[in-house]
């Protein structure tokens, strides 16, 4: 990477740091003016500094968001949405024309949340990520594996039964095997996998109900 790329990777990294407030209302990013994103792409890659501020200006609440729903502390959060950008910087010459942003850039975040599971695998701390992640696998469109839905898990966990809540506990938590989880609730492997399968289905639908609901209040 040149120097000139580093200085400009440097100077927009620094805008990074003023992310939105760690409260449920800076979860979602607010309305802002509409940005051609083909255009800003193309400018871009012609390096264009100030297109690539721009892109952040427009996106990082977006990706902020979806992080910080996914991650416990906050600071987890800023650091990885300063890795989105530069990740997209650096990959700019893949962005294909005619392909969508938003989906693009939540890719890759989905992806860092992926190699902070694995490297981090034995620390608790990324149980409620290795969760999320589940989650968001069996989510049907991109509406549904957004930041938004998963602001209501706390909620869903809750409205779990107590079987199927120990199950997520001792296997998100405790991180302990299906044929452990078996034992502890008195089922077979097989039993505990059925009850974990169903209580990520279960928690699926909740936060599918929650949106909906949440999109005809609208």
């Amino acid at each position: 990477m040149s120097h000139e790329t580093d200085n400009l990777l440097d100077d927009n990294t620094r805008s990074m740091h003023e992310l939105p407030a760690t409260s449920s209302a800076a979860a979602s990013p607010s309305p802002a003016a509409p940005v051609d994103d083909y255009a800003l792409i193309a400018a871009i890659q012609r390096g264009d500094r100030s297109a690539f501020a721009q892109l952040i200006a427009a996106h990082q609440g977006l990706v902020f968001g979806y992080l910080r729903a996914r991650l416990l502390q906050p600071t987890d959060a800023e650091d990885l949405t300063q890795e989105v950008f530069l990740r997209c910087y650096t990959s700019r010459e893949r962005f294909a024309p005619g392909a969508h942003l938003r989906p693009w850039l939540l890719g890759i975040a989905r992806n860092l949340l992926r190699e902070r599971a694995r490297k981090l695998k034995r620390r608790k701390e990324v149980a409620w990520t290795e969760l999320c992640l589940e989650i968001d696998s069996l989510a049907t469109s991109e509406d549904e594996a957004d930041g938004d839905s998963l602001t209501n898990l706390p909620g869903c966990l809750d409205s779990l039964g107590d079987s199927a809540r120990q199950a997520i506990e001792m296997r998100y938590c405790s991180q302990l095997r299906l044929s452990q989880i078996g034992e502890k609730l008195r089922r077979s492997e097989g039993a505990a996998k059925l009850l974990m399968f169903r209580a990520r289905q279960a928690l699926r639908n909740c936060l599918d109900r929650k949106l909906k609901a949440a999109h005809d209040d609208r």
